[in-house]
């Protein structure tokens, strides 16, 4: 096969992937109350359940820093395939910075999954807790405890397909500075690197949809066991 004579025009196959997974997420609601914290079990769920939200503020914290180096990454991107092959010493060159963002979407990934996995481990705090609750309250409970394990099964999965999907750009940038690169093989890869994204996007949406949920039900469970909880809403 011929190598690539013009990168050009392949910028649509890819530019929609931007912002997919840094931008837009739902987040825990944070919870007020003026009841004295320790005392009953339905306190001290609360206790763990707010600090699950506490411990989450370095995944929030990550979102912005990996909304800025996706736009930074994909920038380049457009600057690469506005160029010919005649400009090869360019595109190696745009490339290889673009590949040090990749790296670095993948530290901030590394940070977030870390807030995620240490506010978990503080919410099942909660399980033990919930059995000594009964009637509406126990019920309210399950289903804060339901929600939660299905939002963090979709983290899970939205973390592995995007870290899949970070590895495949890194791969493109690296193959991009290679001159004996053929214009199928870049297609192919672009192709691959679509796929990946859009199971990410499915993923986000699940994640954000068990948030939404996960919020809805604490509200509910703060609601049945009377504790005086305001949302600054």
């Amino acid at each position: 096969m011929e190598s690539i004579g013009y990168v050009g025009g392949l910028l649509l196959l890819r530019k929609y992937r931007l912002g997919i997974i840094s931008l837009f997420f739902c987040i825990l609601m944070v919870g007020l109350t003026g009841c004295q914290f320790g005392s009953s079990t339905e306190e001290k769920m609360y206790d763990h359940l707010e600090e699950t939200v506490a411990l989450e503020e370095q995944f929030r914290e990550q979102q912005k820093p990996l909304a800025e180096a996706e736009k930074k990454e994909q920038d380049i991107y457009n600057e690469i395939v506005a160029l010919s092959m005649d400009e090869f010493d360019k595109i190696e060159k745009l490339s290889k910075e673009a590949e040090e963002y990749t790296v670095k979407r993948l530290e901030y990934l590394k940070k977030e999954k870390e807030s995620i996995d240490e506010a978990y481990e503080e919410f099942e705090e909660i399980k033990d807790l919930s059995e000594d609750l009964e009637g509406n309250v126990k019920e309210d409970a399950n289903t804060v405890i339901d929600k939660m394990d299905k939002r963090y099964n979709a983290y899970e999965k939205l973390h592995s397909e995007y870290e899949a999907g970070v590895k495949e750009d890194k791969e493109l940038y690296s193959s991009l500075q290679d001159k004996e690169l053929t214009l199928e093989q870049l297609q192919d890869q672009i192709k691959v690197i679509n796929e990946q994204y859009s199971k990410v996007a499915e993923q986000k949406d699940a994640f954000n949809k068990y948030t939404s949920e996960f919020n809805d039900a604490k509200k509910a469970f703060y609601k049945s066991a009377e504790l005086d909880v305001n949302y600054g809403e």
